[in-house]
């Protein structure tokens, strides 16, 4: 039974919780058994949090007297180490913040607690969220189950590892440029970074500059993101960026009243790409076909005309620098990690390439507009390679040099224009390692790529493959 609970995706345990088939309590313990069980080897746990099982005790008994319950009642939930949390320590991957413990939730948190869930555990990440690995001078280095010589991504990459490893149904993850839907590449899990502004930033760190950052969910099913996302989107009053009203909700099983229409891409634009991802691009392309949906190759040619990467890093320097300068202020250069560092020494960005950048920002999200106006959803891929080894800066993918910075070539235009995009896992490499797809959405279309990934989802070839951990 501990087995099928740890694997169990987040809906699923809480119905068995609704119809008392299981108990909070025993839920919570079985996760609590699998972290001391794998997490030596993984390390994508940075603090378990205190109270978990009196709230599970607590959930019980709600369950018992017959209480209203929550869509999340009794399901345990991780968070990344970056996300504020009342009473646990969130250390944002520096010794500079060690045993830092907020005082209240960040609002993503509260909303999930509202529902019902039950915070388990803090997870593993680079310094200040900015890497593509998770290592760090606090916490150290997490790996991926699937390979433990590989990373698990960066920067939600001890949340995707916690999940991946069955110590975790359901997490939170932040997404700058690759963060949420990266990890979930390396993994094989699933995750959603939604429209910008659609789940509200406040209590995560940066405060400003927060235009490109994004708070999400990370699962082992697509009906689990639909639901994390029905109870997390919405304005909370305090992050200005987050003032839409439209609604979600968590249904993603209705057939739209048409043919839905949909174009793949693996470039160019984005830099290049592994044959075997390509490959399963291609092939998830085939399998929407089949189940009805109009799938056809496409071109955006913005994204050929301004290089998103390009783009971001000349906006972002720019915008970012006085925050690490903030943070780090009086510090030792032993107290810092490898980002924080090459962070404050990065040349400032010239007012006239940062003008520019802005305009070829203006024109990206044009060019995607003009995309969704003929179709309904893009399809491309996460990364251009599976889950590397550690400690790797430069990669030769199909036959070009490039730094690792690449790897966020199809990810980062999401956050340049505030798109949403949803990462799963379709295919396998020939080192067993997972591959997904993305599919992107107009802006506050997540049910529609929802429901796309549903239909994904049930014609996957690899589905319900777990790590041999």
């Amino acid at each position: 039974m501990s087995t099928e609970i740890v694997y169990s995706d987040a809906t699923r345990l809480a119905e068995l919780i609704r119809t008392k088939e299981v108990s909070p309590v025993e839920v919570v313990q079985a996760y609590l058994n699998r972290i001391e069980a794998v997490d030596p080897k993984v390390n994508a746990i940075v603090t378990v949090a205190n109270g978990a099982l009196e709230a599970a005790k607590a959930a019980e008994q709600a369950v018992l007297a017959g209480d209203e319950l929550g869509p999340l009642h009794g399901v345990p939930f991780t968070a990344k180490d970056s996300i504020d949390t009342a009473g646990v320590a969130t250390q944002r991957g520096s010794p500079i913040f060690k045993g830092r413990t907020p005082k209240a939730d960040a609002t993503s948190v509260a909303r999930m607690k509202k529902a019902g869930g039950i915070l388990l555990a803090k997870t593993n990440l680079p310094e200040f969220s900015y890497w593509i690995e998770s290592d760090n001078l606090l916490s150290g280095r997490s790996n991926n189950p699937w390979d433990l010589t590989r990373t698990p991504g960066g920067s939600s990459g001890g949340e995707s590892a916690a999940i991946a490893a069955g110590m975790s149904p359901l997490g939170l993850g932040t997404d700058l440029a690759i963060s949420i839907r990266g990890p979930a590449a390396q993994t094989g899990i699933v995750s959603l970074k939604a429209t910008h502004g659609r789940v509200p930033m406040t209590g995560i760190w940066p405060r400003a500059p927060r235009r490109f950052w994004h708070v999400g969910p990370m699962a082992r099913s697509v009906r689990d993101l639909a639901l994390a996302l029905s109870q997390l989107a919405g304005p909370d009053g305090h992050d200005a960026f987050a003032t839409s009203t439209s609604s979600f909700d968590a249904g993603i099983g209705r057939a739209p009243d048409r043919q839905l229409r949909v174009g793949w891409m693996v470039g160019p634009g984005f830099g290049p790409v592994d044959r075997e991802v390509t490959a399963t691009v291609n092939a998830a392309a085939d399998a929407l076909a089949r189940t009805g949906v109009f799938v056809e190759p496409v071109s955006i040619p913005a994204l050929e005309r301004d290089f998103a990467l390009d783009v971001f890093n000349r906006l972002h320097v720019m915008e970012m620098k006085p925050a690490f300068e903030e943070a780090t202020a009086g510090r030792r250069p032993e107290e810092l990690y490898k980002m924080a560092k090459t962070m404050l020494t990065l040349p400032d960005t010239s007012m006239k390439d940062y003008v520019e950048a802005e305009q070829a920002a203006e024109r990206m999200r044009d060019g995607y507009a003009e995309y969704f106006r003929t179709y309904d959803a893009l399809l491309t891929q996460v990364l251009p390679i599976p889950a590397h080894e550690h400690g790797v800066g430069e990669f030769v993918i199909d036959g070009k040099k490039v730094d690792a910075t690449y790897l966020q070539g199809a990810t980062v235009p999401l956050n340049v224009t505030g798109l949403p995009g949803l990462s799963m896992r379709f295919g396998t490499s020939k080192e067993g390692l997972p591959i997904n797809v993305q599919l992107v959405g107009s802006w506050l279309a997540e049910s529609t790529i929802l429901h796309l990934a549903s239909l994904l989802e049930g014609a996957s070839p690899v589905r319900g493959l777990r790590p041999a951990l």
